[in-house]
């Protein structure tokens, strides 16, 4: 629809009433403002609840793979025959061998729960740039090293150089019954990956060093398997499962961690949905406002009329100018909702230093910083959404101004 120069100019007049129209201009900046409000929330939320589910993805994938192939009884005898043959399998990246086995260790007076887990020199070297004090070249086997998390660090007062004692309670037979069997290791590494439970659980060690401390021999108890892609797990391990059949069971990341993601993927929608009303009132503003300045121009309206003005063309005027509020308004929305995001720890440090409240507790929502990744085709959706309501909330006005009887206007003036 495209406005001639007569149009045009009228369309711009009516954008920002003049004199004596005070209300219309106010009604007006609601409706932008109102509109701003509304792309920029929704933008924002969407773009944290995406942020949410793919950092959480990212790291839990991170450190687990996308799926764990886990031996029936906790213990793969055969393991290297079995890695060998999931390394060839189709859509597989790769995987490694792994042992993961609750234990406790104590510091200092001090006892927590933990996972001491087992990995190869390559899964510990991969962890080197999460690594907040020492170095993970120090932990390999023979060094009687390990690393662990910065919230464990926190929990027992350990620095790195430190020696912690890690307790087996499944330890050795003695003629007085089974000993505990506890081990001494150096704390070579301090470690962040961004996960609360993570950060205050893990214990890595190479897997000699656990095998030694489990008195497992040469065995492990799980393999994580990362494939080609991370929706499609279930297919690419579907075969391997089979050949695996009472041997090992496979678990993918979607199930060891489906409540999670399933409460984010409703929460995620449900928030849509109601977010979306904010821009069904914004568009109520703007019809408002346009049928205000329509009834404020009834008699300009006529005026034009009568000089030839056609009624699409009052139509297309007063299209044009309510439909450049909603545009305004969603620019500006965007704008708002790119600056929040870009300064969105601050904000959250200030609100903070505000109230006096916690707002992003790690032990409650996993992460330990608010995260955010913007999916270009969701604020498409969401500029679309906006710019058609706008577009439908200007035509009653519009058609109303179309309509207007000049004769009528004009009869008394």
């Amino acid at each position: 629809m495209f406005l001639n120069p007569f149009e045009w100019t009228i369309a711009k007049r009516y954008l920002w009433p003049g004199k004596g129209e005070g209300f219309i201009k106010l009604v007006a900046g609601i409706s932008i403002g109102v509109v701003m409000l509304s792309v920029a929330m929704l933008v924002i939320v969407m773009s944290v609840m995406n942020g949410f589910r793919a950092e959480l993805l990212d790291k839990i994938v991170g450190l687990n793979g996308h799926a764990i192939v886990q031996a029936y009884g906790g213990r793969l005898d055969d393991w290297k025959s079995v890695l060998a043959d999931i390394r060839e399998s189709d859509g597989v990246v790769s995987a490694s061998p792994l042992i993961e086995q609750p234990l406790l260790v104590t510091f200092d007076g001090r006892v927590e729960a933990v996972l001491v887990r087992g990995n190869t020199q390559e899964d510990i070297d991969a962890l080197q740039d999460k690594t907040l004090m020492g170095s993970m070249a120090a932990i390999k086997p023979g060094a009687d090293k390990v690393a662990i998390g910065s919230r464990l660090a926190e929990n027992i007062g350990a620095r790195v150089g430190d020696v912690i004692t890690v307790i087996n309670p499944a330890g050795r037979s003695t003629p007085f019954g089974t000993v505990p069997r506890q081990v001494g290791y150096e704390v070579g590494a301090i470690f962040e990956v961004g996960l609360y439970d993570y950060d205050g659980a893990f214990v890595i060690m190479p897997i000699p060093q656990a095998q030694t401390l489990l008195l497992t021999g040469d065995t492990i108890g799980m393999i994580e398997v990362t494939t080609r892609d991370a929706d499609k797990v279930a297919q690419i391990m579907g075969p391997i499962e089979q050949r695996l059949q009472g041997i090992a069971i496979v678990r993918t990341w979607q199930q060891i961690n489906s409540s999670i993601f399933e409460a984010l993927q409703v929460e995620r929608v449900a928030m849509f949905f109601a977010l979306s009303f904010m821009v069904l009132v914004a568009a109520f503003n703007i019809l408002s406002s346009l049928v205000m300045l329509v009834r404020a121009k009834t008699r300009d309206i006529a005026i034009m009329r009568t000089m030839g003005a056609s009624r699409q063309s009052i139509l297309k005027i007063f299209v044009t100018t309510g439909f450049t509020v909603g545009a305004i308004g969603t620019a500006a929305g965007l704008a708002l909702g790119a600056l929040v995001l870009i300064f969105r720890q601050p904000i959250v440090h200030g609100i903070e230093l505000a109230t006096g409240q916690q707002l992003w507790d790690p032990s409650i929502r996993f992460l330990t910083t608010l995260p955010a990744r913007t999916d270009p085709w969701e604020v498409f959706g969401i500029v679309s959404l906006a710019l058609v309501l706008s577009f439908l909330a200007t035509l009653y006005p519009a058609f109303k101004a179309a309509n207007t009887d000049p004769v009528q206007v004009l009869r008394y003036e």
